[in-house]
């Protein structure tokens, strides 16, 4: 293959770079998933490395499958060797093989975040703790970190043992993680958390897979936390042909674990690592990439680097300052129409994109009174609705028996006369037994307290799920959904109620078979188990349908990897887009002018970044300034489509200036208080506030015919000040 006419320099070099450790620092819009492809194009086809020494992990389903279909494209079925995959179904892929070796059965369950919660409520039942002293999703949220750093329960225990509040919770991680080993199950976090202890307590399963994967390359690697730093580092340590790609500007999952350490200092865990930057961007115009420079190049905790296209300017960034949110959402809408009648575009050329989901209420609203067809990123998951959590419980306790909270959802699902005292007496006997429920169920006649019409209606579910298990290994998957829904009554007791809210239901469940006949055309393995991991794997953005003409609805987190022609950043104010604690804490600004940056940059051909002068916020009233990040771009490469330059309820004859994100009002004096000089006040400058104390100059910019710096405090957070109005000096 000569890649030389296919790249550019720098993607050549990145591409052609095969043996030890590379660091491939990825702008935005710069060809990262076409240098990858290349990569293993040009060790398969020029080097003659064989395809299943290569192992390459993406973060989404969505990439992996593009990535795997371009390097089809290139290489033919070489591919089907290849382990292409995301970190989760690279370790399920792994533990199916070799779980058994630390004391789990091979065809484990993996808990979704709502069995998961049952699970959690049901230890805290149990050890008598007060959802209302410790709430259920501060637990599931500390068990999910300390399993992303690998810190296990014991261990969580023992450094906890004098903070009353963490004993408790270490206590709940203890007792869930011992019920999941009886249900025979994982949770999502597990996925990772025990391939790193199966490697660590089993050194010749990782010699095994160190031999195995001679070739290691990571996307999205700005993203990885603790536990997938160490997966990675654990595969690699033999041959250290280690190529990760990202870049630390769009690090911007910290809220989840991601460690932006683990790139910026990639070059210290891997001694003679060789450097490429990719900064061409061929996705979008100049004036969108300068102004996406401008705001990024505020930021300290980054490697330097300067996005460059060869596009043309195009538009300039467009800024429209609303009275409320509803007239702000409203301005959308007659854009979208104007944009879409005078440049013939589709629906779908449109993204809408918000910092938080609760933003896109006002968005649906004025969409559906325009008759502008959208679709929302990150709504309500198809597999979250009720009717096709009660199938999958049936599928999960078909595939593993047990699997008690699948089974105690749909025992009495369609109701057949099994109660919740009946089905607590059961528990009780099978905890006492140190049973499953499903194996006390088989000899349910032994369990003293059941009724005889109880009996009888265990003995018939029990004889309805064990057809299903005889039959899972002989028909398919779509026809064992079809032959549950039908056998145990589901969809009949659904057809007899006859409301629009169960025919919606029934049109979930046939949606659900489609969904299973998708999985058969499309997998390799058609088992049941795989059928259960691909639909615990799948995420929001593995499901948005590219071809549907509808402007989409997301937030800038679920936006990262995509592009649109036309981009609409809104709530772009203080205390909204930078949130509240971004303002008061250094490193969170820092991620929340790299999530800013990642919005930017999904925009080809326009930008519109817009704010409110007022909004209501959890059912307030609230006025803020608009965002910090606007006054980053330079002057010349945004403007107002709207009057608000001019708008005195914008500008109070100068008088004053309102920094809502600081609570406080400025009074303008223009009798020079401050020493701190115009050529002093750059990034990095250490200066000292007469009330704030020391801090450092994070940013300039001019607003209003005047400098404003953004300061970070040592001891007071980040604050706005105006050059020649605070007392500022110089140190």
């Amino acid at each position: 293959m000569d890649l030389k006419k296919l790249l550019n320099e720098e993607q050549y070099e990145a591409a052609t770079t095969i043996q030890g450790p590379l660091l491939i620092l990825a702008g935005a819009g710069s060809g990262k998933t076409r240098v990858l492809t290349y990569r293993i194009a040009y060790m398969i086809k020029n080097l003659n490395i064989y395809p299943s020494q290569i192992l390459a992990i993406t973060f989404t389903n969505k990439a992996a499958g593009e990535m795997r279909e371009r390097i089809r494209d290139l290489v033919g079925n070489d591919v089907d060797s290849m382990w292409v995959s995301t970190f989760h179904s690279t370790c399920v892929r792994i533990l199916r093989r070799e779980i058994d070796k630390i004391g789990y059965n091979k065809n484990f369950a993996i808990y979704d975040s709502y069995d998961q919660k049952v699970l959690i409520k049901e230890c805290m039942k149990e050890l008598d703790i007060n959802s209302k002293d410790i709430d259920e999703r501060e637990v599931i949220n500390k068990i999910s970190s300390q399993k992303d750093i690998l810190v296990n329960a014991e261990s969580f225990k023992k450094e906890n043992e004098h903070n009353y509040r963490l004993n408790k919770i270490a206590d709940i991680y203890l007792l869930y993680q011992k019920k999941l080993k009886s249900n025979n199950s994982l949770d999502f976090d597990d996925l990772i958390f025990k391939t790193v202890e199966l490697f660590t307590k089993n050194p010749e399963v990782l010699d095994f897979y160190q031999r195995k994967f001679k070739y290691i390359m990571v996307d999205e690697y700005q993203d990885t936390n603790k536990s997938q730093y160490e997966l990675v580092r654990l595969l690699a340590n033999q041959h250290k042909n280690i190529c990760v790609v990202g870049d630390d500007d769009q690090c911007i999952y910290a809220w989840r674990g991601a460690d932006i350490r683990n790139i910026l200092d990639f070059e210290k865990d891997y001694p003679n690592t060789k450097v490429i930057k990719l900064e061409k961007n061929y996705r979008s115009k100049s004036n969108i990439l300068n102004a996406a420079n401008d705001v990024i190049k505020n930021n300290t905790e980054r490697k330097f680097k300067i996005l460059k296209t060869e596009n043309e300017p195009g538009e300039k960034i467009k800024l429209y300052r609303a009275i409320s949110e509803l007239e702000e959402a409203q301005f959308i809408a007659s854009e979208i129409k104007k944009i879409k009648n005078s440049e013939n575009k589709n629906y779908r050329d449109f993204a809408v994109l918000y910092r938080t989901n609760a933003q896109s209420r006002v968005f649906e609203d004025a969409f559906m009174k325009n008759s502008i067809p959208y679709k929302i990123v990150g709504g309500l998951k198809f597999y979250d609705r009720k009717e096709i959590k009660d199938i999958m419980s049936y599928l999960k306790l078909i595939n593993n028996p047990l699997d008690n909270v699948s089974l105690k959802r749909i025992i009495n699902v369609p109701k057949r006369s099994i109660g919740n005292v009946t089905v607590n007496k059961i528990e009780e006997f099978a905890n006492s037994m140190d049973e499953c429920i499903y194996s006390i169920l088989l000899d349910i006649e032994n369990v003293p307290g059941i009724s005889n019409r109880a009996l009888a209606s265990i003995n018939k579910f029990v004889s309805c799920i064990n057809s299903f298990i005889r039959r899972k290994d002989d028909i398919c998957v779509s026809k064992l959904i079809e032959e549950v829904m039908e056998s145990s009554g589901y969809l009949d007791e659904l057809k007899k109620s006859n409301t629009l809210e169960d025919l919606t239901r029934i049109e979930n469940l046939k949606e659900l078979v489609s969904a299973a006949v998708d999985f058969e055309n499309t997998s390799e393995e058609k088992t049941l188990s795989a059928f259960l991991e691909q639909v615990t794997l799948v995420s929001d953005i593995d499901k948005l349908d590219d071809k549907a003409d509808a402007v989409v609805l997301m937030t800038v987190h679920s936006a990262k990897g995509l592009e649109f022609p036309t981009v609409f950043m809104v709530g772009m104010e203080n205390g909204i887009f930078p949130g509240m604690q971004s303002l008061n804490n250094y490193n969170e600004m820092e991620e929340s002018r790299r999530l800013c940056y990642v919005g930017i940059t999904r925009a080809k051909e326009k930008l519109y970044m817009t704010s409110a002068e007022t909004r209501k916020v959890y059912g307030r009233t609230v006025s803020y300034s608009e965002s910090e990040f606007i006054s980053e771009i330079s002057l010349d490469l945004r403007e107002y489509v709207n009057n608000f330059r001019t708008n005195s309820r914008n500008f109070n004859n100068n008088k004053f200036d309102k920094f809502n994100n600081n609570n406080y009002n400025i009074k303008r004096n223009f009798n020079n208080i401050s020493t701190l000089k115009q050529e002093e006040a750059v990034p990095g400058k250490k200066v000292k506030h007469k009330k704030f104390g020391v801090g450092t100059i994070i940013s300039v910019s001019e607003t209003n015919n005047n400098i404003k710096l953004t300061i970070a405090f040592d001891n007071m957070g980040i604050k706005n000040l105006m050059l020649g109005v605070a007392p500022l000096e110089a140190i």
